[in-house]
């Protein structure tokens, strides 16, 4: 295969708890950017490490959805966040070797993804970060469903 057959690898994380339009924005607008998506979706432990709490949707229901969308070329369950470790490494990219990796650009002053885009640079890879659907979101859905059981 020659440098102009070489398909794009995109790859994007997150927790997919209840999911809604947002997350089904960023898998399909990442698809339009590359030839095969991998999908990564946040174990249930990480999630509660990383957000101080555990998901509505557990994580094998999680994964079966976004297995199922047809943007999506293989999803996996997987048990850290997305970042530069303590070694300079980044282990998902190491498993990976994407070209692209597809994020909210809600997290783009934040100071992991800042390190993370540096080391993406660094090997030839990208961050491409899409506008936030900010009028919906999993959290705004959890105080909703917080409430309702309120009552």
């Amino acid at each position: 295969m020659n440098q102009s057959e070489k398909k794009i690898i995109g790859y994007t994380q997150g927790v997919y708890d209840m999911f809604h339009i947002g997350h089904l924005n960023i898998l399909k607008r990442a698809k339009e950017k590359c030839d095969y998506l991998i999908v990564g979706v946040n174990s249930d432990e990480t999630t509660f490490r990383y957000k101080n709490k555990y998901p509505v949707i557990p994580e094998g229901e999680r994964l079966e959805i976004i297995k199922s969308i047809k943007y999506v070329d293989k999803a996996i369950l997987v048990d850290d966040v997305v970042r530069v470790d303590d070694s300079g490494e980044m282990p998902v990219y190491k498993n990976f070797q994407f070209d692209i990796l597809f994020i909210g650009d809600d997290h783009k002053d934040d100071p992991r993804w800042q390190a993370v885009d540096k080391y993406l640079r660094k090997n030839n890879s990208q961050v491409y970060y899409y506008p936030y659907t900010k009028h919906i979101s999993s959290t705004k859905l959890g105080k909703v469903i917080d409430e309702i059981s309120k009552e």
